[in-house]
């Protein structure tokens, strides 16, 4: 190989020149490639390799379990520390609204959003890989189980008929229906923790693969119509029936419109200043994010304010505003599920284990690019199956990383999962010590921070002019996964859209790419003849590219395409061919043939004359 430039100036395009002989593949198997004699091992010898115990072996299995052991020794804290606190105290400022706005959601009481803020984020401290993500409550998850809660407790199994007088109505016995929905939501949340858990040890972190990304932000984009939709009647302060299932979302949003005549005005006005103040100050936190050191924690300041008014005005005892209610201070004592209503739940605690971990992992490998390290996907479903595994016992729902809070702890400074530390030792001040300060919140204003949170999603609708221009089969799996999440739900939309991503694969490898290519001139490139003009075939060659791999399901359609592009067919040659040779050999006999008859003719005569001497010679001696 020579390295050339052109015209003998540095500063002209280089090339390289290349010249080497045309090899088969016999020539180099026999010639240049040996493969190397390879011992086949027994399978004893197999298990004993991976059951055998060392200190190195063992060390290396604790510093992956435990990945905080890598790098808490070596932490440096003159750097780090400073950042990690104004990190974790902005995090976990902002992890105690989104707690309570998550926990409805989940249909669980608001105070089990703030014990899932703190158990989780407290051990992905010690389990987890990633150094910026922010664990705790997620709408799409909250949503998720708010489906299966509400499915598995509905509102009519607990209505209890009140008569005054002449007149009936119906109550719901709301203690027992949060204590069953509670119950609902940590059983699946157990379950997810063990299906997570099993699927790192089985090393099943390649699953996230199949969920790509089009798919992901066309389901997530689905999710935040079904939030939006279910946060109407707490924004307008409404009472309505919760639906989960098939269609569930437009039955929502028609029983909102038909109660909306009974909308609490004092409700709305409220909602309403803190959808104004939240959304107006996020913006002023995105334009101007390089000059403020941190954010303006809105979301705790809006919750401060709204408690305030509501504490102080008397909003829910004069104006009949629902308000988060009792906050129970303390942690509560760990309490095993009810096994009894496992066994419906394991369809969606697959769904949600799934989607869980591909949030997580998706995330971490943003900030891990970003930051020059590396994540383990396998690890990382370790760590949120022990996250959810524990936390069910101490009464906390499932839960993965936020978009929105990762985003802040890593802006804000945060190098290490001490910020994330620090952000569930907030959680547990407040639910030790002042949770019940925050029992007159509205929960219009947690309806309000959850719709104003999903902005960042409904942005995700730009994705489709840009498919459009790139792939319209990624723009397909988009549609698809919306449309069957925002129709079927999410559990049976997210199986919908898997389903059409691996038929897309299927019709990829069914219909690749093919074209003939011509050569640019004066250069060494080859480009589709169809696609470019300056692309030209090389006399008595076809090039023939195809951007798929062979194998038995596309072998056909790559014969027909190569036929059709090349406008030969190989097995019209073939035959052509075999009929051009016997045709040679015909005509070989047939010239070979007078040459050899004319050699017989004159053996023949030349025996012949021979003979009829011997005879004359035999008749001469007898008649002498």
């Amino acid at each position: 190989m020579e390295h050339v430039t052109a015209n003998g100036d540095p500063s002209a395009t280089l090339m390289y020149h290349v010249e080497r002989p045309v090899y088969n593949e016999g020539y180099i198997e026999t010639h240049l490639l040996h493969r190397k004699d390879k011992i086949p091992k027994s399978i004893c010898s197999t298990l004993t390799e991976h059951v055998r115990c060392s200190s190195k072996k063992a060390k290396s299995i604790v510093f992956s379990f435990l990945p905080i052991l890598t790098w808490l020794p070596s932490y440096p804290v003159k750097e780090y520390l400073f950042g990690d606190i104004v990190s974790g105290l902005s995090t976990g400022v902002m992890q105690l609204p989104q707690g309570l706005a998550y926990a409805m959601l989940a249909a669980v009481p608001p105070v089990y959003g703030l014990y899932s803020s703190f158990y989780p984020v407290l051990l992905y401290t010690f389990f987890g890989t990633s150094r910026h993500i922010s664990i705790g409550t997620f709408a799409v998850i909250s949503l998720m189980i708010g489906g299966v809660v509400v499915r598995e407790a509905p509102d009519s199994a607990f209505e209890i008929a009140a008569t005054n007088g002449s007149n009936s109505s119906v109550i719901f016995d709301t203690d027992a229906r949060d204590a069953r929905r509670v119950q609902v939501a940590v059983a699946l949340t157990f379950l997810v923790g063990i299906i997570q858990f099993c699927f790192g040890l089985l090393r099943f972190g390649f699953v996230a693969i199949y969920l790509t990304e089009p798919l992901v932000r066309g389901f997530t984009t689905a999710a935040a119509v079904h939030v939006f939709i279910s946060q109407l009647k707490y924004l307008l302060g409404v009472r309505t029936l919760r639906y989960s299932g098939f269609l569930s979302a437009i039955y929502s949003l028609i029983e909102v419109c038909k109660n909306i005549a009974t909308t609490n005005v004092a409700t709305l006005l409220v909602g309403l200043f803190c959808v104004v103040v939240l959304f107006g100050i996020k913006e002023i936190n995105d334009r101007f994010k390089k000059k403020l050191p941190v954010p303006i924690p809105v979301e705790i300041i809006v919750v401060i304010i709204t408690t305030g008014a509501s504490y102080g005005m008397q909003l829910h005892e004069k104006y009949e505003v629902e308000i988060v209610g009792k906050i129970p201070t303390g942690l509560l004592p760990p309490v095993a599920p009810d096994f009894s209503m496992i066994k419906n739940l394991i369809p969606d605690s697959i769904a949600i284990a799934v989607v869980g971990f591909s949030m997580a992992v998706s995330m971490a490998k943003i900030f891990a690019l970003k930051h020059g390290y590396t994540v383990n996907g396998n690890q990382e479903l370790i760590a949120l199956g022990v996250c959810n595994f524990t936390g069910s016992f101490f009464q906390t729902f499932s839960v993965t990383c936020s978009m929105s809070r990762s985003l802040v702890q890593e802006s804000t400074g945060g190098m290490t999962q001490i910020a994330g530390l620090l952000s569930s030792l907030v959680v547990l001040l407040v639910v030790v010590a002042v949770g019940f300060v925050f029992q007159p919140l509205p929960q219009t204003t947690l309806a309000a921070i959850v719709m104003v949170n999903l902005m960042g999603m409904f942005k995700q609708f730009r994705d489709i002019p840009s498919l459009w221009r790139t792939s319209k089969i990624e723009l397909a799996i988009w549609a698809v996964a919306f449309i069957a999440s925002v129709l079927l739900g999410l559990d049976y939309g997210l199986l919908v859209a898997v389903g059409f991503a691996i038929l897309t694969v299927i019709y990829r490898t069914q219909s690749p790419k093919h074209a003939i290519l011509g050569q640019i001139p004066d250069t060494e490139m080859y480009c589709d003849i169809e696609e470019y003009e300056e692309a030209v075939e090389s006399v008595g060659i076809k090039i023939f590219l195809s951007n798929s791999s062979i194998y038995f399901a596309n072998s056909d359609l790559y014969v027909s395409a190569l036929k059709e592009k090349t406008g030969v067919n190989p097995a019209q040659y073939q035959a052509a061919w075999k009929a051009r040779e016997k045709k040679q050999k015909k005509d070989k006999v047939k010239q070979d043939f007078p040459q050899e008859r004319k050699a017989v003719v004159k053996l023949v005569s030349k025996y012949a004359r021979a003979i009829v001497a011997g005879v004359l010679i035999v008749v001469v001696i007898i008649i002498q």
